[in-house]
């Protein structure tokens, strides 16, 4: 039998453990992608201001990742119901196996079938990342923000190294037979 995956609401009692296994996912890929790094003194990623931020956006959509009855991730998705230009604010999953980032991709798009335009952002160093957008998922690199080109930030942050503004910006069009 395929498993399926399902996308359920997260309730305010769930944010908590919702934003630890946010943060713990994004810490295992910053970890796997800088090796050579001193995590001991370093805070949370993403930062509790930046899923707040995400949490509180006009539109914003949070939904479990559920595999088989089980929590195996999380989205937290801008929809705008006027354009349907919809933005994806963080994704994770935190389950072993392969396929099931794909597995999850294609339930959101099930779920917003209406959308015209996926867009993204990720850490020019995050390599799994842009394999899964580009090839798995069918994104297109639109955009490297950097500090000649800086991307959006959190209202009135700045950062405060030069890996903070490297980023690349995806896109996804939406054909009329992928929303069908």
């Amino acid at each position: 039998m395929d498993s399926k995956i399902e996308l359920l609401p997260v309730t305010t009692e769930d944010l908590p453990k919702f934003k630890k296994a946010l943060q713990d996912a994004f810490m295992k890929g910053w970890q796997d992608s800088c090796q050579h790094e001193d995590f001991t003194e370093m805070g949370p990623i993403p930062s509790e201001e930046d899923i707040q931020h995400s949490l509180c956006a006009k539109g914003a959509t949070i939904l479990h990742i559920v595999l088989d009855g089980e929590k195996v991730g999380g989205v937290v998705l801008r929809i705008d119901e006027k354009t349907q230009h919809n933005e994806v604010d963080f994704i994770y999953i935190c389950a072993d196996g392969k396929g099931i980032g794909t597995k999850a991709w294609k339930a959101i798009e099930a779920a917003f079938p209406q959308t015209n335009v996926w867009e993204l952002h990720t850490p020019y160093f995050e390599k799994r990342n842009i394999h899964f957008y580009v090839n798995k998922c069918g994104f297109h690199i639109v955009e490297f923000n950097h500090k000649g080109n800086p991307g959006p930030n959190v209202e009135g942050e700045v950062p405060t190294s030069d890996e903070e503004y490297e980023f690349f910006r995806f896109e996804k069009v939406m054909s009329s037979s992928e929303t069908n």
